[in-house]
């Protein structure tokens, strides 16, 4: 069993997660969408960043990253609440089954509970069955009545300068 450490991630981190963003693009077949920036990550993860973007690194003994953990903070109008949206959760495929995403996602858990969130949501694709399985081995539940929407910068800067 791999032993990993989990950490925030710095804005000196950024490379490091651009490597492991590439290949969870990879994984996920969506390379031709993949465009992570060090520079944009960088500024990003700064603590002045209004972007809100936090992030965990998984690290083995030696300081090899073997995955990582990408969230931000919603909000629930019908809760009026904040939650923690886990935009990606990765683990390099030779550290799977090592307990990692685990120790990934429960550290996100203990974010959101500090914090006083009362959800955690994130998406998978409906093809990853064993993300699937594992999400739901560990309390989360599909939204099944809900599709997400999503908008390009094309189609953002078109509606952004449409008249009403």
């Amino acid at each position: 069993m791999a032993v990993a450490t989990i950490r925030k991630a710095t804005p000196d981190d950024a490379e490091t997660l651009q490597d492991l963003i590439l290949e969870l693009a990879a994984y996920e077949r969506l390379m031709d969408e993949a465009e992570p920036s060090v520079h944009l990550l960088r500024e990003h993860l700064s603590e002045e960043a209004l972007t809100g973007c936090e992030a965990l690194i998984a690290e083995t003994d030696s300081g090899t990253a073997v995955g990582f953990a990408l969230f931000f903070h919603n909000y629930s109008t019908f809760l009026t609440n904040a939650g923690l949206y886990v935009e990606d959760l990765f683990v390099k495929s030779t550290y799977r089954g090592e307990g990692i995403g685990f120790a990934l996602l429960q550290r996100c858990a203990e974010i959101a509970e500090a914090r006083g969130c009362r959800r955690m949501e994130w998406a998978v694709l409906d093809w990853n069955e064993d993300a699937i399985d594992f999400y739901e081995e560990v309390g989360a539940e599909p939204m099944d009545d809900w599709t997400t929407m999503r908008m390009n910068e094309e189609a953002i800067e078109e509606m952004a300068a449409a008249e009403a």
